[in-house]
């Protein structure tokens, strides 16, 4: 069976992003409307050995970003660093929207196979590249956006499964 590599990758990455979006609005309005600094939930995380929120965000923009470059064997920016405000993210996220926007269906065409390498910490890993994004990729996103959305859950963020989805 043939992936739907543009629909696995593009179409659901765009709609994380939406999600992702609307979870670092509700944190802003909640951080003016309680009096708390910014820099208190950018720098939150759910354990000490995780990373903070901003870097959750950085590394979902990040996967959403360069998983199609890489699936096009397109050269990849670098990832996202330093310490962002909110409205550095929301243009991280814009960026990576942007990006998503200008691909078509047509580019995923006959790429399941095609391999695809990247970095796992410093030493380069290969996949198929319908293997890379289901199986990796797609995965990774989910992880660190998850984890974005659990850490201002946790921290009093009026969050629901409406908010993940964007809506």
């Amino acid at each position: 069976m043939k992936a739907d590599l543009y629909s696995s990758s593009v179409v659901v990455f765009d709609r994380g992003l939406t999600g992702l979006s609307a979870v670092l609005r509700k944190a802003v309005a909640h951080a003016t409307a309680n009096n708390i600094p910014e820099t208190d939930l950018l720098q939150a995380r759910l354990h000490p050995t995780m990373f903070p929120l901003y870097r959750q965000a950085q590394v979902a923009c990040d996967f959403a970003r360069n998983t199609p470059g890489r699936v096009l064997g397109e050269d990849v920016p670098p990832d996202a660093t330093g310490t962002p405000t909110f409205q550095d993210l929301q243009a991280l996220v814009g960026e990576a929207k942007r990006y998503l926007n200008g691909l078509s269906p047509a580019q995923f065409e006959d790429r399941d196979e095609t391999p695809v390498t990247f970095p796992i910490g410093d030493q380069p890993a290969t996949y198929p590249a319908a293997q890379y994004v289901l199986g990796f990729a797609t995965q990774n996103f989910f992880f660190h956006f998850i984890t974005a959305y659990a850490i201002l859950r946790h921290l009093g963020v009026d969050l629901g499964k409406r908010d993940y989805f964007g809506s």
